[in-house]
């Protein structure tokens, strides 16, 4: 059947088919009833209040002290186990205590004679160490690891660490003391230095101060300096530019005036020619018109005064050239023809016939018709 144990516990198999022994620490083993026997070991860890009463140390001064350790069973080694399986097995965890409490005990003993109460007052340490590794050389052979131990008490009955410490105490007062009147002293002169160097250093901040100030006041003199040149430079340089902005104002005042006048030349000019156009088409024009048509009418009406006066002329030359034969005619003696009129009233019938046949006649002698010459009066006076 099997049977299991839990991590602080180890188990031990013998009999039959079990040699050596088996051993197993928290975990699961098989054992055959009535053929094999199982036993168990513990492994907790132990806690173990040595004391050693009134130990003579090596100067003779008996004393006791009062050390704490913890050990258990190592069963993670195979041969450890196997050795407190040989010393410890079947035993219960207070005897296994006891066992190793006494075997500790016994080396702090040791170790208490070999040194001194002010050693092993004042370095516990090194007691608590050798403490240990004594220790821990011995139980490891018994299965058993020391995992610490810590030096908790020191006493004894002679006052001798009463007095150690009263020694020590009015030594640590001398100290104290002493050490309190350097602390003062060093106190009076560290601050003595200390107000010396605040007077320096208030010095020489004041002379970095006044100096800053003065090199402030010559910067800012230089400063203003180069201000007011610059200010001034920039007035000159304004006022440069101002005398040259009205210069230029003026010069294209004057251009633009040039060329109002030019264009006003222009215009005028455009004007006068407008004018003269307008005088030539409204009074000009109609007065050569005028002068014209006069002249024509009156070359027509001279024309045709002439004219006239020539066809009267001819046409008296014709009257008289017709009358001329008539003035010696004392009877006319009217013939009449088959038919018409006849006697008197034949007579204006004949001389309208004359005064007709008398513009031909004319004409013929002049080269010029009545009717043209009254066609170019009427277009003067057109």
């Amino acid at each position: 059947m099997f049977f299991t144990c839990g991590p602080n516990e180890a188990m031990v198999v013998s009999g039959f088919c079990r040699s050596p022994p088996v051993m197993v620490a928290g975990g699961r083993v098989l054992v055959v009833p009535c053929l094999q026997q199982i036993q168990r070991i513990s492994l907790n860890t132990l806690t173990l209040n040595v004391r050693s009463e009134k130990v003579y140390t090596r100067h003779g001064v008996p004393i006791s002290v009062t050390g704490i350790a913890q050990v258990k069973i190592q069963g993670q080694n195979k041969e450890m186990l196997a050795a407190a399986c040989q010393m410890f097995l079947g035993k219960s965890e207070s005897e296994i205590a006891q066992i190793a409490l006494e075997t500790l005990e016994g080396h702090q003993r040791a170790i208490m004679a070999h040194m001194t109460v002010e050693e092993i007052y004042k370095d516990r340490q090194k007691f608590s160490e050798q403490v240990f590794n004594v220790a821990s050389s011995d139980l490891v052979n018994m299965g058993i690891s020391v995992v610490s131990y810590t030096l908790k008490d020191i006493h004894d009955d002679q006052d001798y660490l009463h007095s150690l410490g009263k020694g020590r105490t009015a030594q640590v007062q001398r100290d104290a003391r002493v050490g309190e009147a350097e602390a003062k002293r060093d106190a009076g002169i560290r601050e003595a230095r200390a107000r010396q160097e605040q007077v320096s250093a208030q010095l020489l901040s004041e002379t970095a101060m006044a100096q800053a100030q003065r090199d402030f006041q010559v910067q800012q003199a230089l400063y203003d300096a180069a201000v007011s040149a610059r200010k001034a430079q920039a007035d000159l340089a304004y006022q440069l530019q101002v005398a040259r902005t009205k210069q230029q104002i003026e010069e294209q005042r004057a251009q633009v005036l040039v060329v109002e006048r030019a264009q006003q030349a222009q215009l005028q000019e455009h004007e006068i020619g407008r004018r003269e156009r307008e005088l030539e088409a409204t009074v000009r024009k109609p007065a050569e018109a005028e002068r014209y048509r006069l002249e024509c009418l009156a070359e027509a009406q001279r024309s045709q005064m002439m004219m006239q006066a020539e066809a009267e002329a001819e046409a008296m030359k014709v009257a008289e050239a017709v009358a001329q034969p008539l003035l010696g005619t004392r009877r006319v003696t009217l013939v009449a023809g088959g038919s018409g009129d006849i006697g008197v009233s034949r007579l204006p019938g004949e001389i309208l016939d004359v005064v007709t046949r008398l513009p031909a006649a004319v004409e013929a002698l002049t080269g010029v018709s009545v009717t043209q010459a009254t066609q170019k009066k009427s277009e003067c006076q057109a």
